[in-house]
């Protein structure tokens, strides 16, 4: 049965990568973008001309596309295209927390939020793990989707190669392990991210990536500040992105002179991520801003805790 009161979605901005696990790992934060989606009636007077009705607010907003193409729509149609209905005209309204393009899964809210709220106004019609599986592909890889959706850290590994199926493995993070998020004021496309990236790698750095992801799942769980040090290294996508994002190295040193186990690029960048212990966040959080800020380029920075709810959504009350 469809559902005609208003939808409110809203999903955890996410930190995917962590280092040495590059598109296969992410973590949900305690920050938010909310998609309401609300059925329009017959009589809406301009139904006929679109199908679509879009208004945004929050950071960001006049960035975002307000017509059909906006992505939080798309993903809206393609949930109905999936289950072969008519998709309703709606009213969407879009309030944003989580900055655009700075690699903390700002276009995985919106194509998660998009296809759960047409589930819940479908009448549910779809399993979380078909949602999820049609999130994954219009993502095109599964580590901001899935922690977005089921919120905590996820590995997702591709399991059957003929039906591509996913495997999906909640990974324990310990609550000493404090995530701190410096987003600088510039952004960096995901497209221009990947464009930098080798087509092959060596042996030795895909052994060396193994064995420092193996580490870095113990050292989430365990708390283990002596093991993240080690483990946040990788081989595969940072050394070719940090040149895409000014100051690296300094807001790095800084983090690591205040106290932060290690430091990684968030997603794609350019958002930097340090992992740090709680007596340590404050100064951290300080540290980076600081160091951004002595090379010309202004930057928010602050620390979070791992969103484990994942996506949620309302249903607003009949009147």
């Amino acid at each position: 049965m469809s559902i005609h009161s208003p939808v409110t979605v809203t999903v955890p901005a996410t930190t995917a990568n962590l280092g040495p696990g590059f598109d296969c790992i992410g973590a949900a934060l305690t920050l938010y973008n909310k998609f309401t989606f609300t059925r329009l009636s017959s009589d809406t007077p301009w139904e006929t001309e679109r199908a679509v009705r879009i208004r945004v607010s929050g950071i960001e907003a006049n960035q975002v596309k307000t017509d059909e193409t906006n992505l939080a729509y798309q993903a809206f149609l393609k949930l109905y295209n999936q289950i072969g209905h008519t998709p309703p005209p709606v009213q969407l309204k879009i309030d944003l927390d989580v900055p655009l393009a700075r690699g903390l899964g700002s276009s995985a809210t919106a194509i998660v939020g998009g296809l759960v709220g047409a589930n819940q106004l479908a009448g549910e019609p779809l399993s979380q793990t078909e949602v999820m599986q049609l999130a994954i592909a219009l993502e095109g890889h599964p580590d901001n989707v899935v922690p977005a959706l089921l919120g905590g850290c996820r590995l997702a590994v591709r399991g059957d190669a003929v039906l591509k199926e996913w495997e999906i493995c909640d990974i324990p993070w310990h609550d000493q392990i404090v995530p701190v998020v410096a987003i600088p004021n510039f952004e960096l496309s995901t497209q221009e991210a990947r464009q930098v990236l080798p087509n092959q790698v060596s042996r030795a750095d895909a052994i060396f990536n193994i064995a420092h992801f193996g580490l870095l799942v113990r050292a989430l769980a365990t708390g283990r500040g002596d093991w993240l040090q080690t483990a946040l290294q990788d081989t595969l996508h940072q050394p070719y992105r940090q040149a895409l994002i000014p100051g690296y190295e300094a807001v790095q040193t800084a983090a690591l002179k205040a106290g932060a186990y290690g430091v990684t690029i968030s997603g794609a960048g350019p958002t930097l991520l340090a992992l740090v212990d709680p007596m340590q966040a404050e100064a951290v959080v300080t540290a980076m801003a600081e160091a951004w800020q002595e090379v010309g380029i202004s930057a928010i920075a602050r620390s979070h805790s791992i969103d484990t709810q994942g996506t949620q959504s309302a249903i607003a009350p009949a009147i």
